[in-house]
């Protein structure tokens, strides 16, 4: 009879333990997802609706592929301007040489510092151009030196 009471003992005080465990788990699991935010993500989405000759914002272009992504890109600070990439190479890349920064404006022929340019995109493939200006821009199309 003792050795029936133990047992039950026992597997009582690992229920209890392993609930408690369990119950952690589920508090680390809700933590966890209280930090994706399903609301912003679906307003980046919603204007993922880009046309060739759009703009297209900074956050959403990977400044070293010179490609749109269609989602927000890693932010990466340098000389006190924000650029974007897709990975930690692209990240590195940005850092460490100043010609992944720049871009030369297709119309003028000007170099462009990519942080503070027009950007627009050029095909369905999600390549990027990057101008000087809108007003650069809008004299490339006039010229018609793009397609709109």
């Amino acid at each position: 009879m003792k050795t029936k009471i133990k047992f039950f003992a026992l597997a009582l005080f690992g229920i209890v333990v392993f609930s408690g465990c369990n119950s952690q788990e589920k508090e680390k699991v809700q933590n966890i997802e209280t930090l994706y935010d399903p609301v912003a993500e679906n307003a980046v989405e919603a204007n993922n609706s880009y046309k060739i000759g759009d703009q297209v914002p900074n956050e959403l272009v990977c400044m070293v592929n010179d490609a749109f992504m269609a989602k927000i890109q890693i932010p990466i600070g340098v000389n006190g301007k924000i650029y974007y990439g897709c990975c930690n190479m692209c990240v590195e890349t940005l850092n460490e040489k100043e010609t992944a920064r720049m871009a030369v404006d297709p119309l003028t022929g000007e170099a462009v510092d990519k942080s503070e340019a027009f950007i627009v995109l050029v095909n369905k493939r999600g390549k990027v151009a990057y101008y000087k200006s809108e007003a650069s821009y809008k004299n490339a199309l006039e010229a018609g030196k793009i397609k709109s």
